[in-house]
């Protein structure tokens, strides 16, 4: 199966995730969110955060990081996960996930979240 093909099995995965999907361009612009994401944020604007930008919705300094984040996937093409923060209120691990094309060149990111027991790394572990 070519990858033409699995476009819309991939689209399925994450359609069907029960945790938020929010991707992001490299401008920080959000294009798209699953539907367990359009939920989630639903009282900061659900579905119509698609096209705004992500950082919009951070205080400045959860800003910085991303765009740290964003520098450090940069560096390197072995650079694709990082673990962020652990949310005790819903026990759950959050990630920044690089996205990259067939060439390897980063072309944007999502968060991930996680809900397990809680990681071991340390915050932001470069």
């Amino acid at each position: 199966m070519n990858d033409s093909n699995l476009s819309k099995y991939f689209y399925s995965i994450v359609q069907q995730d029960r945790c938020a999907v929010v991707i992001c361009n490299l401008e920080h612009k959000i294009i798209y969110m699953n539907p367990a994401a359009m939920a989630r944020y639903k009282n900061s604007g659900g579905a119509g955060l698609v096209g705004k930008s992500l950082l919009n919705c951070h205080n400045k300094q959860s800003s910085e990081q991303i765009k740290k984040v964003i520098s450090w996937f940069q560096e390197s093409t072995e650079h694709n996960i990082i673990y962020t923060f652990y949310n005790k209120k819903e026990n759950k691990d959050v990630y920044m996930v690089a996205l990259r094309d067939e060439n390897n060149t980063l072309i944007g990111y999502y968060e991930k979240h996680e809900y397990r027991t809680r990681e071991q790394d340390s915050l932001y572990h470069f």
